[in-house]
């Protein structure tokens, strides 16, 4: 048979691997820092754009989406073209991809340290960006699926499967999250509120963390596994199982992470189901991942590719492992807020996505570059810092999550809270918050060990841009033969019915379990006593949004005794209907504080944001000294309560009208209570708005209005009445 010359595009691959590379360390640099600021709290100063709060979100990003997408990117341009037997469809889609994708993440570090975000994990980018997000994923999934139906190879081989799975997935989370209405060009509000925003979100953070850390890194494990080892896949029909089941079950594990909140019943129940039943296809991918390996042991200990290849697949059997067990309600209630699960997404993170991403890159530069690797010792060091570091990080943490969760539930034995004092559950962390930063260190020595051997690689050798291949034109569908072949071995020869199916299976999950709460406002339930924030109150939330003060502190009281005695009532669904985003949090470094309201003077707070150490000895919080010298612009409050409006927030109508002198009345009473204790503000600082935030949380259920709800919620410019009792207010 006649066969056609083409050429791999090897130039894109070097692309993203060199992009890997240098975000992959920059993005663990910046963990790095958070690290030694839980230790040393004024680490680099009082710089805003350097606290940990703005940080977090950026080091969160730089991995998942600067590093680990890259490394996406990497492998399946690689691997894709192969399996194919085909140049990719559009070089210029794949320059667009490349550029845009770049583009996307330096938008990340011009945003995120200067309090840009939407607060929510995984999306934390605003809608610009968002949007950015969407039409570059589209452009690589295109160029994807036409390389498919270009392809000169029957069958879809298993990784493709995962790659097509991860397109469609990502493309549906992506925009269902970040439906929003803009307030201006770095704003907006989240169409959901509340127990339906939580709901939504975590529909898409957990099956961010399934579809874009772990199916296609699943694909390149099915390709890059058997390359490495020149050993054939063990099992085709456990393949299979493991995708099918895999792609189904995944969608439906997003409400574990809300067990014990206001989140429904019967959703939490159905979390729960799903996610143990998880352990049966994830254990199923990572036994034929290692068992491809039988026989090939020998090499493993030679060859750092197969060496990070097995790590990463064993963390990926631990992290399937303890994700089901973690979604227990027994096990959640121990583990959740805490640090175990710091370790547990650090465990996968490090071990699963950079021993995958780290075995591609040995795997792929000395043959892109045609040489070899330039120092085995110098890797050999990448792979123990790596394995050791890793091992020194998360085995602290794993244990002083269990000691944190302990000791906040610990009573004496007259009835009363053994440590009624949240800062001794803090600074018995300590200790092993400064192994976190020793380990994650040496984890970081050896990245950039790898790096530099990477670098000197590429410079003995020398790029093929352009790998000449040669195979046989791919038969028409007309000539194909039909008989013997099984059902799916048919599908494998179809990607549209493929990506169809592939969609009907994670659309399943979605539709049953999230519409009825998300998309049905009279499923939740409301309290007439709860009403919408006042302008200044909703200034200081979005300062408390842009500050990063959601990723250590939550606003969920649980129904155990232990919270209840240590914040006091617990949390219902209906009090947070104004709330977009939501705020409970996922970790507490700090206490909850969704009763804070009134607990504390307007003076005390002050002092705590000036001075954390001041109001509580041992705290690891870091000051926040600007908040005095930082003011609201306040002309883009009629804009925000516009916004509101329109998401159907009650504010009486035309009362943007009025909210700037609203917002002033409220604003001029704490800054003057606050000059009267000695501390000079003014009414348009931060501080003010904040303070005023933080008085706010949690005394709508009391049922008595303050005084500035009631005359936001029953001043209009008709009513003569109000109009003189906002008067005499004012005056």
């Amino acid at each position: 048979m006649a066969t056609e010359t083409f050429y791999y595009d090897n130039k894109i691959v070097r692309n993203f691997a060199i992009a890997t590379a240098i975000w992959g360390i920059i993005g663990m640099i910046v963990g790095l820092i958070i690290a030694l600021k839980l230790v040393f709290p004024d680490f680099l100063g009082f710089i805003p754009e350097l606290s940990y709060g703005r940080l977090r979100p950026l080091h969160t990003n730089a991995v998942v989406f600067a590093f680990a997408g890259n490394g996406i990117f990497m492998g399946i341009y690689y691997s894709l073209q192969r399996l194919c037997k085909s140049r990719m469809w559009s070089d210029t889609l794949s320059k667009i991809n490349f550029w845009g994708w770049q583009a996307i993440i330096v938008s990340a570090v011009m945003t995120l340290p200067f309090g840009i975000t939407q607060s929510k994990e995984y999306a934390e980018l605003e809608w610009p960006i968002a949007i950015a997000i969407a039409v570059i994923w589209v452009v690589f999934g295109a160029n994807m699926m036409m390389t498919i139906y270009k392809r000169r190879v029957k069958h879809m081989y298993v990784a493709i499967w995962f790659y097509i799975a991860t397109f469609v997935t990502v493309a549906v989370l992506h925009i269902v999250n970040n439906l929003v209405l803009p307030v201006d060009f770095l704003k907006s509000y989240s169409m959901f509120a509340g127990v339906q925003d939580a709901l939504v979100q975590w529909w898409y953070g957990h099956n961010a963390v399934a579809f874009f850390l772990t199916t296609p890194f699943l694909g390149i494990m099915y390709y890059f596994i058997p390359k490495a080892a020149n050993r054939p896949i063990f099992s085709y029909r456990l393949s299979i199982v493991h995708f099918w089941a895999l792609i189904f079950i995944y969608i439906w594990a997003g409400p574990h992470h809300l067990l014990y909140t206001a989140l429904p019943g019967w959703a939490q129940s159905l979390g729960v189901v799903f996610s143990v039943m998880l352990i049966a296809p994830s254990w199923g991918g990572m036994i034929n991942g290692l068992f491809t390996l039988r026989g090939a042991w020998d090499r493993v200990r030679k060859d750092p590719v197969l060496k990070f290849l097995v790590v990463g697949v064993t963390a990926y059997g631990m992290a399937t492992f303890e994700g089901p067990m973690m979604s227990l309600k027994s096990v959640n209630a121990i583990t959740h807020y805490t640090d175990y699960v710091i370790s547990h997404v650090h465990t996968a993170a490090l071990a699963w996505n950079g021993g995958l991403t780290f075995a591609m890159l040995y795997f792929i530069i000395p043959r892109i570059y045609r040489t070899k690797i330039y120092s085995m010792k110098m890797a050999n060091f990448h792979f123990w810092a790596a394995t050791l570091g890793l091992i020194i990080y998360v085995i602290p943490i794993y244990w002083g999550g269990i000691v944190q969760s302990l000791m906040w539930k610990e009573f004496t034995a007259e009835g009363t809270l053994m440590y009624p004092n949240f800062m001794e559950t803090v600074t018995h962390l300590i200790p092993m918050y400064i192994a976190r930063a020793f380990g994650g260190g040496l984890y970081i020595v050896g990245v950039v060990v790898g790096s530099y051997n990477l670098f000197k690689t590429m410079k003995g050798g020398s790029l093929l841009s352009d790998e000449e291949a040669k195979a046989p034109p791919l038969l028409s569908k007309s000539s194909e033969s039909k008989s013997g072949s099984s059902f799916h071995r048919l599908l494998e020869s179809r990607p549209t019915q493929f990506t169809v199916l592939t969609t009907v299976a994670i659309l399943i999950g979605g539709i049953v379990e999230y519409v009825p709460t998300a998309l049905v406002k009279s499923n939740v339930p409301t309290i007439e006593s709860v009403k919408p924030y006042t302008p200044l109150e909703l200034e200081g939330r979005d300062i408390y949004i842009a500050e990063g003060c959601v990723g250590c502190h939550s606003q969920m009281i649980r129904p155990f005794r232990s919270e209840t005695e240590r914040y006091g009532e617990y949390s219902k669904a209906g009090e947070f209907v104004y709330d977009r985003p939501f705020l409970w949090g996922s970790k507490r470094t700090g206490p909850d504080l969704h009763r804070v309201g009134g607990k504390y003077p307007d003076s005390w707070h002050y002092m705590h944001f000036m001075d954390p150490t001041s109001t509580s000895p041992g705290s690891i919080m870091p000051a926040y000294p600007w908040f005095v010298d930082r003011t609201v612009n306040v002309d883009k409050m009629p804009a925000k309560i516009r916004t509101l409006q329109r998401l159907g927030v009650p504010y009486p109508e035309g009362y943007d009208a009025q909210a700037i002198e609203d917002y002033r009345i409220q604003a001029e009473r704490i800054a003057s209570g606050l000059r009267s204790s000695g501390f000079e503000v003014t009414w348009d600082s931060h501080m003010v708005a904040m303070i005023a935030y933080m008085q706010r949380l949690g005394i709508d259920i009391r049922g008595e209005p303050t005084e500035d709800i009631r005359r936001m919620m029953g001043y209009t410019q008709q009513d003569s009445d109000d109009q003189a009792t906002y008067a005499d207010v004012k005056e």
